[in-house]
């Protein structure tokens, strides 16, 4: 079953039917997006990709996006996301990974591939190639392609300070599209999906789902978040879903109260990818309505382990109704999910352990990285590394995150690839970084640096290795790290004091 089946489908049911806007504007309806990629896959196999080959996409948010992932499946190939934000030298290592031969990129990154001497071609959708691309003759249909056949290379960022290119299968995709109407919310022709948080995660992969029903799909202009933007646009269109991370559902709602606005056209924001604050989500309820819903997932089981539908969200009748608001829902239709202890048993209801998950959105494993798989996939169970419980009505809290991982403005930021970053630095001689509560980002990254060194010196160390939002945002100079009998950091303590001192 090859995902480019849904397009193919759609083109030949509703060929007017409006498909890819830029703003406004429309670009293409649904027969010029299949011919688009049904060219594109033409070329493609034209330039040597062949099935199972992995194609790159490191492009921002915009139209083409969409072109250059179903053409790559029209072609029978891999799609291998790259998050746009990315320094130029972390997704240059996600396509050496991949053994990536040919990325389509946006301007500004393909410089930054050429500066960090990434491997391969990169095509510039402004490019001339690309437009070369675009005029060959289409092929036929979609490449056959089997259920458990890879679509989709995900990378998410690991302890080992190296990012995990995470197996997607087309199946997987299909059983979390299938599941969106029956556990997170209703999808028809009449929408329209609104892409202001990056294509290449959360926002992008409920693409699918929405080609399948004929929505509409709708780029802002800025190619990114833009609160006054979302409010234009879902009065123009209507019907609008998107998807959102905490921070920017805090940063609509004191932006909508103090432009006057309420969020006319807004039909759905599914919010996800980390903590939601009590005080946060009930203020966006009161002020925009039951327009909210929860889920709960990770690259290795992407958008699928658990659901809280708008009617929970908003509900304030339930004598529980804050437990349930602060929980990440119940387990979603493909998969079980279950509390664990240490040794993977499960846990009784109220006891606190490791959230397992299983069924058919779960990965298979993890790209050539046998020992990752081996520690993550156990017995059949995704150990998810996040810590929480569930109540007996199958609700599940998660607590505290157990492989310290940061999240800034939705954006997943490990500490091991800062302090690596800064322990090049000569003059560095330990580090240690955490997160620090920000009451627009969620979380900023904060760095204790055992070494006399110029804060301007560190920023410039980042700048030139990893992605702006993963710098920190602080340096705190330290004469030790705290550290227990057996010399392990003691983040906790290193968090205590950041917390003391605000």
């Amino acid at each position: 079953m090859n995902l480019g089946n849904w397009l193919q489908r759609q083109a030949q049911l509703n060929p007017d039917h409006p498909a890819l806007f830029s703003g406004r504007d429309q670009v293409a309806d649904y027969a010029g997006f299949h011919d688009g990629a049904a060219r594109l896959a033409g070329w493609l196999a034209a330039q040597g990709i062949a099935p199972g080959d992995r194609v790159g996409i490191f492009m921002k948010n915009c139209p083409d996006y969409l072109i250059a992932q179903y053409g790559i499946w029209y072609a029978g190939a891999v799609v291998v996301p790259i998050n746009a934000k990315l320094h130029g030298r972390e997704a240059a290592y996600i396509l050496e990974n991949s053994e990536t031969a040919l990325c389509f990129t946006s301007p500004g990154l393909t410089e930054a591939l050429k500066e960090a001497e990434a491997p391969g071609r990169f095509i510039d959708i402004t490019g001339p190639e690309y437009a070369t691309a675009l005029a060959q003759p289409p092929i036929a249909a979609p490449a056959p392609r089997a259920s458990d056949d890879l679509a989709w290379l995900f990378y998410t960022s690991g302890t080992t300070g190296r990012p995990k290119g995470v197996r997607i299968s087309h199946r997987m995709l299909v059983d979390m599209s299938l599941a969106y109407p029956v556990d997170v919310d209703f999808a028809s022709a009449e929408d329209a999906i609104l892409y202001a948080a990056p294509m290449s995660h959360g926002a992008g992969i409920y693409n699918m789902v929405h080609v399948l029903v004929g929505a509409r799909h709708v780029c802002p202009v800025s190619g990114g978040f833009d609160p006054a933007e979302i409010f234009e646009l879902s009065r123009h269109f209507g019907n609008v879903q998107m998807f959102a991370a905490p921070t920017m559902v805090h940063r609509m709602t004191a932006a909508a109260k103090a432009a006057g606005e309420t969020g006319e056209g807004l039909r759905t924001v599914v919010y996800g990818g980390g903590p939601m604050y009590l005080a946060d989500i009930t203020e966006a309820v009161e002020h925009f309505g039951p327009v909210f819903v929860q889920i709960y997932g990770q690259g290795e089981c992407p958008m699928g382990i658990a659901a809280l539908p708008r009617d929970l969200v908003a509900d304030r009748s339930h004598p529980r109704w804050r437990e349930r608001l602060l929980s990440v829902g119940r387990a979603q239709s493909p998969v079980e999910v279950r509390i664990g202890d240490a040794q993977g048993n499960p846990l009784p209801a109220g006891e606190h352990g490791e959230i397992m998950v299983r069924g058919d959105v779960v990965m298979p494993g993890y790209w050539r990285n046998e020992e990752a798989t081996a520690k993550t996939l156990v017995n059949g169970w995704l150990m998810t590394g996040d810590m929480g419980f569930m109540d007996d009505d199958g609700f599940v809290t998660m607590q505290d995150r157990s492989k310290d991982m940061i999240i800034t403005g939705g954006s997943n930021v490990y500490p091991r690839e800062v302090e690596e970053v800064l322990l090049t630095h000569p003059e560095v001689r330990e580090v240690s970084v955490v997160g620090r509560a920000h009451p627009d980002w969620g979380e900023e990254v904060v760095a204790f640096v055992v070494g006399k060194v110029a804060q301007a010196e560190l920023d410039a160390l980042c700048n030139e290795n990893i992605a702006r939002f993963k710098r920190p945002k602080a340096y705190v100079s330290i004469a030790e790290l705290p550290k227990n009998n057996y010399g392990k950091i003691l983040k906790t303590e290193l968090r205590k004091m950041l917390e003391e001192s605000q």
